[in-house]
């Protein structure tokens, strides 16, 4: 009788805790969404529509204010070639290219179970989800998108065998948000799980140089 009756005790606490987490998983809102004025140009199910478009504008914001000064003409084309340069040499310093909104969005992203696989070596983002099936089908480059569906078939698909026929199309991702949120969720919100996110910062304001501004 006493074993029935911890075994019902321990079912009854189980089922709470899962409601507890569904319940969390379900009310993880943004606080705040700054880039609603570039609309939402990727549609996927599997993931809310407005937080998916939020988290591919703030990271190409967060990647083009990092990486703007390390050239004389910057713009966001170029930004994606710098930035995949420094994280497939396992270079880049994510904690420094982050800001806090953009923690806040993979604070809510972390909470939609479908769209990661912690235990994949290769990568934490899921490659069986239907986020990621909608992505490869609808990458405008045919090449790149049958070379990431075949690695997807032979269950293969990683970022390091994904980057030599990415590494030429980088320019593309600037227009292709299909593309863009490819590597925004596979090069860099994948990686967010082994940062210590406590160390992101503001960004210091620009310093204003007002011998150029006209007087």
């Amino acid at each position: 009788m006493k074993t029935l009756f911890n075994l019902i005790l321990l079912v009854f606490v189980l089922t709470l805790n899962s409601c507890k987490n569904d319940k969390q998983a379900e009310t993880a809102t943004l606080s705040e969404y700054k880039f609603t004025d570039k609309g939402m140009p990727v549609n996927c199910d599997g993931i809310d529509q407005q937080l998916l478009n939020e988290a591919i504008f703030a990271f190409e914001d967060d990647i083009y204010t990092f990486f703007k000064d390390r050239s004389p003409n910057p713009n966001l084309a170029l930004t994606y070639a710098q930035f995949m340069s420094t994280a497939n040499n396992g270079r880049a310093n994510y904690a420094e290219i982050l800001t806090p909104h953009t923690v806040e969005i993979f604070k809510v992203l972390k909470t939609n179970p479908e769209l990661w696989n912690t235990n994949n070596s290769a990568s934490n983002l899921n490659y069986n989800s239907n986020f990621f099936d909608c992505i490869s089908n609808n990458i405008r480059d045919n090449n790149l998108k049958t070379t990431l569906q075949a690695l997807l078939k032979t269950g293969s698909m990683s970022p390091k065998l994904i980057t030599a026929p990415l590494s030429s199309r980088y320019n593309q991702a600037s227009n292709d948000k299909y593309l863009a949120a490819y590597i925004a969720f596979d090069l860099f919100y994948a990686k967010l799980f082994d940062v210590d996110l406590t160390m992101v910062k503001e960004r210091a304001p620009e310093k204003v140089d007002f011998n150029l501004i006209p007087r």
